[in-house]
């Protein structure tokens, strides 16, 4: 997948998780911005990992992962690597 699909499934499954269509930016800050709570993130994870094909364990999840939609990307490419 290439950065802007990765960035793209990141912003549909936040539109899913959060039940609204939402305009980000890779510096939309998923916790500050978006409110997102535990379970909501657990929820984006699950919906990002069909989405990209990639494997999330939450417990070794960096917080610093979820700062932001640019950090997530990032995250979810090196993820991707891994496969």
């Amino acid at each position: 997948m290439s950065r802007q699909e990765v960035v793209a499934a990141i912003g549909a499954a936040l539109a899913d998780v959060l039940e609204r269509e939402v305009a980000l930016t890779e510096e939309t800050r998923l916790f500050d911005d978006l409110r997102l709570d535990s379970s909501s993130v657990l929820e984006l994870l699950m919906i990002v990992e069909d989405a990209t094909g990639i494997t999330v364990d939450p417990e070794d999840l960096d917080i610093d992962y979820l700062r932001s939609v640019r950090s997530f990307a990032d995250y979810v490419e090196s993820r991707q690597a891994v496969r």
